[in-house]
């Protein structure tokens, strides 16, 4: 499986961690690749004109996950602020037929107005949709998703899976994209535990739900 991971310079760390948690977990074959925005600029797929309004520097170049993944297969798109606990081919369990992608269909306002890193909480419709994407790489409307398509159509249109009919979107299970700060804290944690509010990379969210397994993944990297 081929696993695409959002990459900003202001989150190497959380970047770090989510890929050493990715591979540490890992039943099956996967490679792990960092989706850098500098460097598909630089292979001409890239070419929208810089938006100083998004939240990270991944923000639409996600979209270029099945192209890049060039395979009649599943792929994933994961934002960087993840923490896996459990191998992400499992995610390949009871799946819906016939869908295009699978997300965890989160339908919440958020709890604060603020993410604690001072960015404004911004509230959408299918808000936190795209942060963990599968991708059905055999899906004619994934493969219709091109470089063309994510460099010319809106944020609003790629973000709200506008290219897609409804019934062509499957749900995940909330294991497999927890939103920390959002949902109350199970029991077990979660298989995919996403810090969207802010992670411990930050002074100021070190007591956040779940820290403990993002700050004893951080110790376990190599230097």
């Amino acid at each position: 499986m081929k696993i695409f991971v959002g990459y900003d310079a202001r989150e190497d760390d959380a970047y770090r961690v989510c890929v050493q948690s990715i591979l540490r977990h890992a039943t099956g074959p996967v490679s792990v690749h960092p989706l850098k925005q500098d460097v598909l600029r630089e292979l001409g797929l890239y070419t929208r004109s810089a938006d100083v309004g998004a939240a990270t520097a991944f923000s639409l170049t996600r979209f270029l996950t099945p192209y890049l993944a060039a395979a009649d297969d599943y792929c994933v798109f994961v934002d960087c602020d993840f923490l896996f606990t459990r191998s992400v081919t499992d995610v390949l369990d009871r799946l819906e037929p016939n869908k295009a992608v699978h997300v965890v269909q989160h339908d919440y306002v958020p709890r604060q107005q603020m993410k604690m890193d001072g960015r404004t909480q911004s509230t959408y419709p299918r808000k936190n949709w795209s942060s963990f994407i599968l991708f059905d790489g055999r899906h004619p409307k994934v493969k219709a998703l091109t470089p063309s398509v994510v460099n010319t159509e809106s944020p609003a249109y790629l973000h709200r899976f506008s290219w897609l009919e409804d019934d062509e979107i499957g749900k995940l299970d909330l294991t497999w994209n927890f939103l920390v700060g959002e949902y109350d804290a199970p029991s077990t944690p979660p298989a995919s535990i996403h810090y969207t509010n802010g992670g411990p990379w930050f002074e100021n969210c070190q007591d956040v739900d779940f820290a403990d397994l993002w700050t004893n993944e951080y110790a376990m990297l190599r230097p």
